[in-house]
């Protein structure tokens, strides 16, 4: 059977039985599911959630983004073998890791297959929650540029590039975009401060201050619980993205938990200690792929320049990447899962057949 056969790239056309429209992103693809069907599977399945909690069919696919492109490979591989797999492996790990020490639950109810979640709706809170441990990437242009103040936070001068900070800094953004802040521009993805968030807590979709308070500490314990299991594989953890969004329970009690995905490959920088100690940035993420691709073609100002965005689609429309790349990126996720949940990671022969099936047998849930 062809890599390409076992690559899941198309998945927002699984026939799931929903009343509503597929929301399909970069990599996942969700289907919100009908009243009826959503109170059957949580009687069914007891899940801890509201009776009348709506329930969704998350499927993640092996498709790769960078530089806000969709890549290919030779051979018709529409995406990374084993890649979706990897992240949900990854990311269910973590979010178990936090529930059983006490940090907070997730979105995730039930895994029925390695490339599906069941999850429950959120209210999502509009932040993307960043934390940076390293100076790196982003901070570090800005740095070097002459910027010293981060989301009101002052760095001190005389860093260097890749240098550990002395404390893990909260680096947020907004969520989509925000309007009526004052100072705050009405964008995508810009930077804000705690203040910020304080002055305009209706705006981010907090509940309280209280949850200001909780949404930082849970970052912060989450980063330090993976970034501690990660160090016992040797790597490091540099920084990450994590969301959150609030839930009703079973006893009707209203939860902030963690939602999307978590210090996985593609939401977080990784790099392997003993390179780093030797002086050498060798990356476990998807950064990784993006330094490959900025290697690969002859001007990499077209991936770097958003001036030239129709010249980047193109380039990613009408470029097939070579089969090694696309494989060499297969092996950075898929090993990193194997280490981190110490389990072999199973690589789906047929995915969307497989899909199909113990979503219709045991689930009940195909036309």
């Amino acid at each position: 059977m062809s890599l390409a056969h076992k690559v899941l790239a198309v998945n927002d056309d699984l026939p799931i039985r929903t009343n509503q429209s597929v929301h399909s992103g970069k990599v996942r693809s969700v289907y919100w599911l009908s009243e009826s069907d959503s109170r059957r599977l949580i009687n069914e399945r007891g899940y801890n959630v509201a009776n009348d909690a709506p329930l969704a069919i998350m499927v993640i696919s092996d498709r790769i983004s960078a530089f806000e492109c969709i890549w290919r490979g030779e051979g018709d591989m529409r995406g990374i073998p084993g890649k979706g797999a990897a992240l949900n492996a990854i990311s269910n790990h973590w979010f178990e890791l936090f529930k059983d020490q006490g940090l907070a639950e997730s979105h995730i109810l039930d895994v029925p297959h390695p490339l599906v979640w069941i999850v429950q709706k959120a209210k999502p809170v509009m932040i993307e929650a960043i934390c940076r441990q390293y100076i790196t990437g982003s901070m570090w242009r800005a740095y070097e540029k002459g910027e010293r103040d981060f989301c009101g936070i002052a760095l001190e001068d005389g860093l260097g590039r890749d240098e550990k900070l002395s404390e893990l800094l909260i680096t947020p953004s907004t969520k989509g975009i925000l309007t009526g802040i004052l100072g705050v521009p009405e964008v995508d993805d810009v930077n804000i401060s705690r203040t910020d968030i304080e002055r305009n807590i209706d705006s981010f979709k907090f509940k309280n201050l209280d949850d200001v308070d909780l949404y930082e500490r849970l970052l912060k314990e989450g980063f330090n619980v993976i970034s501690d299991e990660l160090s016992k594989l040797d790597q490091i953890f540099v920084d990450t993205k994590f969301e959150f969004g609030y839930v009703t329970d079973a006893d009707g009690n209203d939860k902030l938990i963690y939602m999307d995905e978590v210090g996985t490959p593609d939401s977080s920088r990784i790099w392997d200690g003993p390179n780093y100690r030797n002086g050498k940035i060798i990356e476990n993420s998807k950064e990784g792929f993006r330094q490959l691709l900025l290697n690969h073609f002859p001007d990499p100002d077209i991936l770097l320049n958003k001036n030239r965005m129709d010249e980047r689609y193109a380039l990613a429309r009408n470029n097939e990447l070579p089969e090694e790349v696309m494989m060499q990126v297969s092996q950075t996720y898929v090993s990193l899962a194997e280490k981190i949940t110490e389990t072999q990671l199973k690589i789906s022969e047929d995915p969307k057949s497989e899909i199909l099936a113990i979503l219709d047998n045991d689930y009940g849930l195909i036309y």
